[in-house]
């Protein structure tokens, strides 16, 4: 098979301005060119923290469907522009009116849920099997996992599945902390926890999240589904309720694995952080540049995929993920398949 995996340009640079010049995206500072891209390689551009963009590379984006998305300087989305809507119009209402239908808003919800925990075992139980030491606290943490997976499986409305994924996340995010085996003292995690993020793991944590939060808005968008209507997070407005459904399979899998392989072989290093006032922690420039360099060879990175029997891109994942949702919502497979890891 061959994959074509767009790339991503990522923009760092307080106060940087990008613009269209001849089929390139100009990066300007100070009225000096630092980067120039063509743009047939780019599927997507983000920018994180105070950086404008020219109005013809703006409309040129849209015509092409290339997303343009700020984040602010903590990894949150700020803003997405897009294209005029495209995908099936009836695709989009099957969506729309099963979030009617509360057995099966409950049945999607249930398989959401039920691929983080299983995964979040599968990262648990591994780091059991290469760290001895820590054996019998990570399989204690594994046993109460599964214990929520039974409730998952009897569960029959949405308060009782955000219960039982609540509780296995607090059960995986106490033993999460026994898996950072490098830097320990500067990169301990005593709690989750978010806006602000209190501590480095937390900020680094936080920052992939949004990072994955894209990719999975860009691969509802490419199939055609709304990314806001979602069934297991509640709808709000602003939020991509199906995209955070989406990523609830993939936040162990692939971005909380990939944020502790950063730490443990010091890619990151409390230098590449910084606190503020109040006691938030983030990334400066130079650990948001490192992180997401990694981050987009990552992406390229293979792994298996128990749906389609093969080795694919991480990258793909999102993409392959939402086109069997996608299948689900149309009615041609009856239950939707979580991503799981081996």
């Amino acid at each position: 098979m061959t994959y074509q995996l767009l790339n991503t340009l990522y923009v760092t640079t307080d106060g940087a301005y990008l613009r269209l010049n001849n089929e390139a995206v100009e990066v300007v500072l100070e009225s000096e060119v630092i980067k120039r891209v063509p743009l047939h390689h780019l599927g997507a551009i983000v920018m994180l923290g105070n950086i404008t963009v020219s109005p013809p590379l703006m409309e040129r984006c849209a015509q092409d469907g290339r997303s343009l998305v700020w984040l602010n300087e903590f990894g949150r989305f700020r803003a997405r522009v897009e294209g005029p809507v495209s995908g099936n119009v009836l695709l989009r209402r099957k969506q729309h009116n099963t979030l009617n239908d509360a057995e099966a808003t409950c049945a999607l919800a249930r398989n959401f849920v039920r691929g983080k925990l299983q995964n979040q075992v599968q990262v648990l139980q591994r780091a059991a099997r290469e760290r001895p030491e820590s054996a019998d606290a990570l399989r204690r943490a594994v046993s109460q996992i599964r214990a929520y997976l039974q409730s998952v499986e009897t569960a029959r409305d949405l308060d009782a599945l955000r219960g039982a994924e609540g509780y296995a996340s607090k059960v995986y995010f106490d033993a999460l902390d026994g898996l950072i085996t490098a830097q320990r003292d500067s990169f301990r995690m005593l709690a989750r926890t978010r806006r602000p993020p209190r501590d480095r793991f937390n900020a680094l944590l936080s920052f992939v999240y949004s990072l994955l939060t894209s990719d999975c808005v860009s691969a509802l968008e490419g199939v055609g589904l709304d990314p806001q209507v979602g069934y297991l997070h509640a709808l709000r407005p602003g939020r991509p309720a199906l995209a955070l459904d989406l990523m609830e399979e993939l936040r162990s899998a692939l971005a909380d694995r990939f944020a502790l392989s950063l730490v443990n072989l010091q890619q990151l290093t409390p230098d590449h952080f910084e606190e503020r006032p109040g006691g938030a922690v983030l990334l400066n420039e130079t650990g948001r540049r490192e992180l997401l360099v990694a981050y987009q060879k990552r992406k390229q990175e293979q792994v298996y995929h128990p749906v389609l029997d093969a080795r694919i891109p991480w990258g793909l994942v999102p993409h392959i993920q939402a086109r069997l949702l996608a299948r689900v919502l149309r009615g041609d497979i009856l239950e939707y398949p979580p991503f799981q890891i081996r």
